[in-house]
């Protein structure tokens, strides 16, 4: 008996990891209801909440602590690049994706800048959706390096030695090697490409990208390639 007993607990005390829990933002009803029911699909993901604008999001991440928002960027009263920009800014802050139209709008590229960890087209096949959000939630964004060497390369004109001066005055703080990581990941290399090209372990590598993220105070490798492109870097060898 004690040792079906025992068996009992061990049972009732193994549980299941929790479901991402995904907030959607846009202001089509029918866009939220295709994604609710698309993720729905996933065992492991759950939709906690859906918002018709910006404004709505603040509240809904408090009540509900979603651990990815999908959030649409053209919405009225608060477009998704200033609901991005707010939520981002709080401490804990879920992670964003940015739903978009066009893989080429400016808006995107700020909304990376921002802290979003990446964008999907509406038109993302669903499995893409599904595997975005399961990447995520585990801390990496959803861009792979071809493709932020792409948005990077579209960015538009305006500010641009604004932004070079900006952008240069906070590497400052790096040190040598951490620059030199920093521009590799602006030329969208990967983690194992950087170790290759720079004679570094593999790890090394992951400790120069934290470190680099801790010294500029950055969210994710979107936002290093993004400040070394600002900075006129991207295209050093």
């Amino acid at each position: 008996m004690a040792a079906v007993g025992l068996a009992t607990v061990a049972i009732m005390t193994t549980s299941e990891p929790s479901p991402i829990g995904v907030l959607i933002v846009d202001d089509d009803p029918l866009v939220r209801a295709g994604l609710t029911m698309m993720l729905g699909g996933a065992g492991d993901i759950r939709v906690v909440a859906e918002a018709r604008d910006g404004t709505e999001v603040a509240s809904l991440v408090d009540r509900h602590a979603p651990g990815v928002v999908l959030m649409d960027i053209r919405m009225p009263v608060m477009d998704g690049l200033s609901a991005t920009e707010a939520l981002r800014a709080r401490p804990g802050a879920p992670e964003v994706i940015v739903l978009t139209t066009f893989d080429a709008d400016d808006h995107v590229l700020c909304a990376l800048r921002a802290g979003a960890a990446g964008f999907l087209l509406k038109d993302t096949p669903p499995h893409e959706i599904v595997a975005a959000v399961r990447q995520v939630a585990q801390g990496h964004p959803v861009l792979s390096p071809a493709v932020i060497r792409r948005l990077i390369t579209r960015v538009a004109d305006s500010g641009h030695d604004r932004r070079r001066a900006r952008a240069r005055e906070r590497l400052v703080h790096l040190n040598d090697r951490e620059r030199q990581v920093a521009v590799a990941v602006g030329q969208g290399r990967s983690n194992a490409e950087i170790a290759a090209v720079l004679h570094l372990g593999l790890p090394t590598v992951k400790t120069h990208v934290s470190s680099i993220l801790t010294k500029l105070d950055l969210n994710n490798r979107v936002q290093i390639a993004l400040l070394a492109h600002d900075a006129g870097l991207a295209d050093e060898e």
